[in-house]
Order: structure tokens, then sequence, then C-alpha cells
């Protein structure tokens, strides 16, 4: 079971010393239940976050969640200096459908790994691995306390940082991808967060022809990806 819904769930898989990736908790929620389990995720080190209630429907799947949704990670993460080649950067994807599609599509497009955020990051759940599709077996994730400081370590180790950005000045299928490659993509709705931004060194946009600005994560992802090794193909 990769995910736990309800107090009593979360709050005995806490007591038992079961690892948990990360609790949500409803914002507004409060009492001594909900300091309990605060308490029981500070002494495990187990991050808390508070979300909306919607989001909270969303990830658990039931809206009778009381909320309070706990997360097992489903695969082992790997630290960032454990991967190479082309990385596939992600900037707040919390949909594990998407995050899921993504890492398929990148294994799919020859990717060397797929690297997350400890925080605004969808979880590696049953769900992602499903929508994987087996890929989550072969291409590894990285997990990052960090993600800016995540990309300076990836400066240094000479990568070129390529992040897609609706207000992008160079259309990704015109720009010349520099090895090693670290593409960044943003999370649903938002995009790329500013700081994250500027640690880029191209900004690339996907031209549209109609009045929609941008495709759905894991469709752009793919998009580019697949651009990017084309492009990367045509030069040896």
């Amino acid at each position: 079971m990769t995910s736990l819904i309800g107090f009593h769930p979360v709050r005995e898989a806490l007591r038992a010393g079961r690892p948990l990736e990360r609790l949500l908790i409803a914002k507004g929620a409060a009492g001594p239940r909900i300091q309990e389990l605060v308490d029981l995720c500070r002494d495990a080190g187990v991050p808390v976050r508070f979300e909306d209630r919607a989001a909270l429907d969303r990830m658990a799947g039931v809206p009778s969640h009381q909320g309070v949704v706990g997360f097992a990670a489903a695969h082992r993460y790997v630290e960032l200096d454990e991967v190479s080649g082309t990385l596939v950067v992600l900037d707040g994807v919390e949909d594990p459908h998407n995050l899921g599609a993504i890492v398929r599509t990148a294994h799919a497009a020859g990717a060397g790994a797929v690297v997350v955020p400890e925080r605004r990051a969808a979880p590696l759940t049953e769900v992602v691995a499903k929508a994987a599709a087996g890929a989550l077996e072969y291409l590894p994730v990285a997990r990052v306390v960090n993600l800016n400081r995540a990309l300076e370590t990836l400066k240094k180790r000479g990568y070129w940082i390529y992040g897609l950005d609706e207000r992008g000045t160079e259309r990704y299928d015109q720009v010349d991808y520099a090895t090693p490659t670290a593409l960044i993509f943003g999370g649903e709705g938002q995009g790329l967060h500013e700081q994250v931004r500027k640690h880029c060194d191209f900004l690339v946009r996907i031209p549209m022809a109609g009045p929609i600005s941008s495709l759905n994560v894991s469709v752009a992802t793919g998009v580019v990806l697949f651009e990017s090794r084309r492009r990367a193909a045509a030069k040896e």
C-alpha cells in the first residue's frame, strides 16, 4: 500500500515506524489529532505539507480522507550524483499521472534520469508506476532537497540547462542542444518558478497554432525530448 488515507491509517503507520515519504494535511485542519500527526512526523523526519482540500481529493482519489493523506514511495529514489546523460528536471509536477507519463516518455527518448524536488512533486506511488507502464524499473528518478541548488550542481558538472517556457525567446526546434543536457519542465498551471528560470541557460518555447498557450506537461516533455534527441543525432 503506497497511499494512506485518513487519520487512523496514517497514525498507526507512523507509530509502527513505517517510512513515509510525506504527509499532506488539508489547510484549516486543526485539533489534537492533527497535532499528534504533526508531532509524529517531526520525530520521524517526515515532511508535512498543508494543501487545499481539493488537492487532497485529487491525490487520494476519494473525498473521505479526513483531511489527511500519507504517501510511501513505491520505488527507491537515487541521488543526483548517481545520474548522468540527458536529464529531465521537473519543477512542480504534482499530478501522478503526468509524472508517470513523463517517466515513460523520458525512458523511450533515451534520457538518463528524471530529477524531481522533495517538495512540489508527486511521490512515486503505484499510480505513477502504472502510468509509467514499467519504465520506472529502468529509468532512475533522483530526488533533490533544493531544485535551484541542484541546477547549480549540474552546471558545475558541465550541464547546459534548457527550460521550457511560453515566454521563451528560442523555438524548441531551432535551438542547438549542447551536451550534457538538462531539460526543465514546469508544473501544471504554473510553469517554471522564477528562480528556476534564472538558472536556465536558454528558455525555449513550443509555438502554438491556436489560442491555447501551452500543452499538457507530459505532452510537452515528449515533444521537446524527441526533438532534442533528433537534433543531437543529426550532429553526429
